[in-house]
């Protein structure tokens, strides 16, 4: 704490002082409502409802409601909120993040702020980590809101669209970080209003907030679909891979380097430099790889994909490990978190390195992916007109919070005082003496009755653990990403008697580990720590799952000089010092220079770690305001706005913007180039050709008014084709919105080549974030350009069809595949394939009857 804190206190504790009056205020009213029968309290919901619409704000109403709450808590759950409850809901509703400790009943805290804010009718999103605590929360906490008149609906992964909109048409939904965001890709991927499911981001409590804007955030959320690219060269480079030689680590070898390719002394065939997770192949591996693929010159640009696949399967060979990357189950790659122990479902890695690990453990290769839609979790959290959240650790990464999402951090005191004793470090020389210190401090504890958490970061060991507990005959269970299913059931029982729980970081965060009687009285629950996570913050989680509302308890950390914290990012003065010392084996070593070096490399990760997700966020600040405007164009269109206008003044800017690019200013009528203006025109926008003959004015303005009249004649010549005007505003919408979504999916591989791409300019003295704004820019003209061409140049080429059954069918022809077939009045029909029978109703296959002819 420096000088002033000391004088005027610090952040929260001044935010603090400001709070506690209206805590007094909520706690006036407790014996008023305690006299209220169950229907009086009740009715105070629309009470509160009809003096917002009135014009009283929800600050206003706060103690009144937030004492409603309460006394419903007692009643229904026979739990009536601490002081320190009511100060977090004062803070959540502030849109700010309540710091508070493990066990101070955080999903209690939140039943404040979303019935105040639930009561504008514009619905309030709890977001949680996983499906269980979402169903959990829902039932258990949602009985308080339903008492009180309120909705409440939970969105779980297994759920359909109709039972999701359900769910979000709540007063109150409880919903996974994942589920929300990919319901809000999947919305605005929607071709019909019906289709969506949300009805917009008002206002969100995130619980665990450090795990989803903090941990998750640098994993966007990717919708895709398949490409037709082949997966056999990922099995052909996964195979020359694995018969490669990893030459000697180069620690001093930097993306730089890589980049400036800067000659190191190289031995085998590849090195790896493991802090900046790259591999490079030396001369000899290049010479491998080209005799393997009967190549002459790897460098030569149609051998780009053999060199991206290589590196891809090297990478997923020596940096990507089993069962602390990833795991494997059901014959699929599954990504494992590596802050919270978690597996993330339906999380993908990009750039074909989830195929380089699926080729790694043979599993079926899923073809490579094509992005159909993406945001970061900043960009999407920061969509909520307010939001808020809770955790138990959120000071140390106070200032992300700030500058990314503009939320400040209040430490709130606990209930009852902390008595948990947290232990000095034990270090030792090697990870084998560390893990047989784990094993006999643990049999220790057991032999008094004391419960023991033992966190570890990966499965790998935690199973490691867990044999050697087995061979000393000692009972325990596992909690990790193979078995999170039993997640809740494991943690429940952690704090009974005698038990032994084995757990990597995900140890049951959202649910308390409660102490019997008999455990308390043997020292509460004892956390072990098998390594130093590389944030701080992750270490604070673990250490917090003992010691809730005054229980005892203590925790400590056994460290060894081999783990990768100390390896990779520790002094290598200090270290040397610790080597050149005989110290016998198993022996402890304690010193405080080592432990400063600790905090010093996890502090330096910290940094490192803030300094990518926000390096990733100003980067996608482009992409974000692109997706923008387009997901508003989307939502235009798919509102039912009426196109006409829009349709043809896109058909005038094409004959315009024609024109302006074959006829100059000055130029001379006779210099005119009608050949190159017929061929930029015409296939866009099929009117009679132009000749110098039938030009009635020889000014450039003249030219551009005369074709302009006859575009627009020729489209409203098209527009009496349809029997009902509605019917071509509905091909209108459905075409404009299908030729978006293509060239949007396009323009997202396109901005992500040129992200890849962007970081050499920073050798020619340029700013890479600014030459992607401008390149961005550019591109993203380009493109709205070609939405434009494309949507006239179908709306030209749609015409009805009479069939047998009187149906009538929009028909497009031309180069546009995609958009082949369309059914009106409303629905699109799917895309035809050539073995699929002809619909005119021949009875042959489509590629043997219409499929020969054009299309139907």
């Amino acid at each position: 704490m420096n000088l002033i804190d000391k004088i005027i206190g610090t952040h929260s504790e001044r935010e603090l002082k400001r709070i506690r009056p209206i805590v007094d205020k909520i706690e006036s009213y407790r014996e008023t409502m305690h006299g209220l029968t169950d229907a009086e309290l009740r009715s105070k919901t629309d009470e509160f409802k009809k003096r917002l619409a009135d014009g009283e704000t929800p600050d206003d109403i706060l103690p009144e409601a937030y004492a409603v709450v309460r006394e419903a808590g007692k009643r229904v759950l026979g739990m009536e909120h601490f002081r320190v409850q009511l100060i977090g809901g004062v803070i959540l509703h502030q849109g700010r993040i309540a710091e508070m400790r493990t066990g101070e009943g955080k999903t209690l805290v939140a039943t404040l702020p979303s019935y105040l804010n639930a009561l504008e009718g514009k619905g309030c999103h709890v977001v949680t980590v996983n499906d269980y605590l979402a169903k959990r929360d829902a039932e258990w906490m949602g009985k308080i809101h339903e008492f009180l008149g309120l909705s409440v609906g939970v969105v779980l992964n297994s759920m359909n669209s109709d039972e999701r909109r359900d769910a979000y048409n709540c007063d109150i939904t409880y919903v996974t970080n994942n589920e929300l965001g990919f319901d809000y890709l999947r919305d605005n991927m929607a071709i019909y209003k019906e289709q969506c499911v949300l009805r917009g981001l008002n206002f969100a409590i995130i619980d665990e907030i450090d795990s989803i804007l903090i941990d998750e955030a640098r994993t966007p959320l990717i919708i895709s679909g398949q490409s037709d690219k082949s997966t056999k060269l990922y099995e052909a480079c996964d195979m020359l891979a694995k018969q490669m030689t990893r030459g000697e680590d180069q620690a001093e070898f930097s993306k730089m380097d890589a980049l400036m390719g800067i000659e190191q002394e190289e031995t085998g065939d590849f090195i790896v430099n493991e802090k900046d997770k790259l591999v490079n192949l030396t001369a000899q591996g290049v010479s491998k790889v080209e005799r393997y693929f009967h190549i002459e010159n790897l460098a030569d640009p149609e051998n780009l994909e053999i060199q991206h696949n290589i590196i891809l399967a090297l990478r997923a060979n020596n940096l990507m490990h089993r069962d602390h990357d990833y795991i494997v189950k059901d014959d699929e790659v599954l990504i494992v978190d590596e802050f919270t122990g978690r597996v993330m479902p339906g999380r993908r890695y990009s750039d074909g390195l989830h195929q380089a690990i699926e080729a790694k453990e043979h599993v079926k290769v899923k073809r490579e992916s094509k992005t159909l839609a993406t945001i970061t979790f900043q960009n999407f959290f920061n969509k909520f007109e307010k939001k808020c959240g809770m955790t138990g650790t959120a000071l140390t990464e106070e200032q992300e919070f700030r500058d990314i999402y503009g939320l400040d951090v209040v430490e709130i005191p606990t209930n009852e005082p902390v008595i948990r004793k947290d232990l000095q470090d034990a270090v030792y020389k090697t990870k084998k003496e560390k893990y047989k210190a784990v094993v006999e401090a643990t049999k220790a504890a057991h032999a008094k009755g004391q419960p023991v958490l033992v966190g570890t970061i990966t499965i790998e060991i935690s199973e490691l653990i867990s044999s050697m507990l087995s061979k000393e005959g000692i009972s325990h269970n596992v909690l990790n990403a193979k078995n999170h299913e039993q997640e809740a059931q494991i943690v429940a029982e952690a704090g009974k008697h005698g038990a032994v729980t084995i757990a990597t970081n995900m140890a049951g965060r959202g649910t308390d580990i409660k102490l019997d009687e008999e455990a308390r009285k043997a020292g509460g629950l004892k956390i072990i720590g098998t390594e130093r996570h590389e944030s701080r913050r992750i270490d604070n989680q673990l250490r917090g799952r003992a010691g809730r509302q005054g229980d005892p308890g203590e925790s400590k950390f056994y460290i060894s000089l081999e783990d990768d914290l100390m390896r990779l990012f520790g002094s290598e003065r200090l270290i040397g010092l610790f080597n050149t010392l005989r110290i016998p084996e198993g022996q402890e070593i304690e010193h405080k220079a080592l432990s400063k070096a600790i905090e010093s490399a996890q502090k330096k990760i910290e940094e490192n770690n803030f300094s990518t997700r926000k390096n990733l966020l100003e980067f996608d600040a482009v992409n974000n305001e692109q997706r923008e405007i387009i997901y508003k164009e989307r939502r235009r269109v798919l509102d039912g706005e009426n196109l006409r206008d829009n349709i043809y003044k896109m058909i005038t800017d094409i004959v315009e913007e024609s024109v302006d690019t074959v006829v100059g200013e000055t130029a001379n009528s006779d210099d005119w180039d009608i050949k190159e203006l017929n061929e930029l025109l015409l296939p866009i926008v099929p009117i009679k050709p132009v000749s110098r003959g039938r030009i009635a004015k020889k000014t450039k303005e003249g030219l551009k008014q005369q074709l302009k009249e006859e575009a627009v004649a020729l489209y409203e010549e098209k527009e009496t084709e349809f029997p009902e005007p509605e019917t071509i505003r509905e091909i209108e919408r459905v075409i404009l919105l299908k030729v978006i979504d293509r060239k949007w999916m396009d323009h997202i591989d396109d901005m992500d080549q040129l992200r890849q791409g962007i970081g050499l300019q920073a050798y020619g003295q340029r700013d890479p974030k600014v030459e992607y704004k401008m390149a961005g820019y550019d591109m993203f003209n380009a493109m709205m350009d070609s939405i434009k061409e494309d949507t006239v140049r179908l709306l030209f080429n749609v015409h009805v069809e009479e069939k047998v059954e009187r149906e009538q069918v929009a028909k497009v022809t031309g180069t546009n595949k995609d958009d082949s077939v369309k059914k009106t009045p409303v629905k699109a029909v799917e895309k035809i394939r050539p073995n699929d029978l002809c619909p005119c109703g021949s009875g042959k296959k489509f590629k043997n009857c219409h499929g020969l002819r054009g299309g139907i």
